[in-house]
């Protein structure tokens, strides 16, 4: 493990439903599907990504996010990393660090560089996680609990790690169905006391656990395909979602949230959607 020693203020998460006020993303200028990944982009390998639509809905996006005062930072694009529009992978944040991701694939390694080249430059500390296999959409935080999703691209490994270097957190591992490649896209929490779920790709033991802690939004399989579960809270009850899940967005209205809806179906294309898009370095509680 390395660490950048920087003092800064710039940083801070504790949930994924706290007030976001700053978050990182990258526009979608070269992506594309170079290696399939999961069963969205199985689906849509043939017919491809229309790139200029995908940028459209990206800006509609990123404004979005402007318009609710949420700085914005777009991260360098490059050729040679086909899916780095999905900034969540590359790290995560929790209280003031930014952990930096060992990414698991030839695809995608070289794309923590690029954050890190930010970081580095705005002088925010961070933990590069050099030592074992993690990626941020694995990574789900709720105050003092960190689940950890056990996939293709996360390993048990990592979850100890991060269970030694945070000893004030509990580390809870989830196992799933790699198929669905990170547990974001099965399971989200999007309040202290409302979480979305899809079933069919947990254990009934992690879904027991889930519904004692939270009131349990249950996703289809539809709808899990459309990446139901992938919303990103903005705080508030505030959450971005995709109007095609349309069951979703009225589960959580009937809960009090405000649903709003972005269209960026042509990125899903590629297996990501909301949360995947975004790496979130500061939010307020």
């Amino acid at each position: 493990m390395e660490e950048r020693e920087k003092t800064n203020h710039k940083t801070f998460c504790m949930s994924e439903y706290d007030t976001l006020k700053r978050v990182i993303l990258c526009q979608p200028q070269y992506m594309t599907i170079r290696e399939v990944i999961n069963e969205t982009q199985e689906h849509f390998k043939d017919e491809g990504i229309h790139i200029e639509r995908a940028l459209e809905q990206h800006d509609e996006f990123v404004n979005t996010l402007k318009n609710n005062d949420i700085d914005v930072i777009l991260l360098p694009y490059h050729k040679k990393y086909p899916e780095q529009v999905f900034t969540r992978d590359i790290g995560f944040t929790l209280g003031q660090t930014i952990f930096v991701a060992n990414m698991a694939t030839d695809v995608r390694a070289g794309e923590e560089n690029v954050l890190k080249q930010w970081l580095e430059d705005e002088e925010i500390s961070y933990y590069n996680l050099v030592e074992e296999r993690i990626e941020g959409g694995d990574v789900i935080i709720d105050r003092d609990t960190i689940y950890v999703g056990l996939s293709n691209r996360t390993d048990q490994k990592a979850a100890d790690q991060l269970q030694r270097l945070l000893n004030k957190f509990n580390v809870i591992t989830i196992d799933f169905k790699e198929k669905y490649l990170h547990l974001d896209c099965v399971f989200n929490v999007v309040s202290p006391d409302v979480a979305l779920v899809y079933p069919k790709a947990l254990s009934k033991k992690d879904i027991e656990l889930f519904a004692s802690r939270y009131d349990l939004i249950e996703v289809s399989e539809e709808e899990q395909f459309q990446l139901g579960t992938n919303v990103l809270s903005i705080g508030n009850k505030r959450l971005l979602s995709l109007p095609v899940n349309e069951r979703v967005n009225k589960q959580l209205r009937s809960r009090g949230f405000e649903v709003i809806e972005v269209d960026i179906t042509e990125i899903i294309k590629s297996g990501g959607s909301f949360r995947c898009c975004t790496l979130p370095i500061l939010r307020e509680g």
